[in-house]
């Protein structure tokens, strides 16, 4: 394993997606769901983390360094069009938690639940109107965000948070996500 190479391919990976979603962003061509450059490279860039991840196993920091491990989550939590992926990258973090920012493991975790249709526990995912999506317990939230490295919620902002009874209306007005999401098998129910 030559740990520099598998390093400078995680940033690579890491730096070309944001460049593509900086550049799409500039130019007005993330609204209105998946755009197909963006996927294209999240899945090719998901392909080359899972080779990655077969010669070495999970890319933690002893074995990758913090800005690489960084890398290797953010292509997982940005793999959206493969639920399986995510799923098993945020397993193999779990296992490692040792090995991870914790804050990271909290963001995998309300990707999932968000994209799931669920509750999320740390308040890292926004609806489209920018208030937080749904959480679990809104009361200790600020609490659990602090112990796993996240900043704290305004009361503001906490005020504006969505009901988990609102999940259902949330996803009722955007009928095309939820096509999507189903489709790619986020949620089967």
């Amino acid at each position: 394993m030559n740990q520099n190479n598998i390093t400078e391919r995680l940033l690579r990976l890491a730096k070309n997606d944001l460049a593509v979603r900086e550049r799409l962003l500039n130019t007005n061509q993330l609204n209105g769901g998946y755009h197909p450059e963006m996927e294209a490279v999240h899945r090719a860039n998901a392909a080359e983390l899972k080779q990655i991840i077969n010669e070495i196993g999970f890319p933690g920091i002893s074995k990758v360094g913090r800005e690489a491990n960084e890398a290797a989550w953010l292509i997982a939590q940005h793999d959206i069009a493969e639920p399986a992926f995510m799923r098993s990258f945020f397993e193999m973090m779990t296992e490692n938690e040792w090995d991870i920012k914790k804050k990271h493991w909290a963001y995998l975790y309300d990707r999932i639940q968000y994209f799931q249709g669920k509750p999320q526990r740390f308040g890292t995912q926004l609806n489209a109107d920018g208030s937080i999506y749904p959480v679990i317990d809104e009361q200790q939230l600020n609490t659990l965000r602090v112990e796993y490295g996240l900043p704290i919620i305004s009361s503001d902002d906490l005020n504006r948070t969505a009901k988990v009874e609102d999940i259902e209306r949330i996803e009722n007005e955007n009928p095309d996500y939820v096509i999507w999401r189903d489709g790619v098998g986020w949620k089967s129910d």
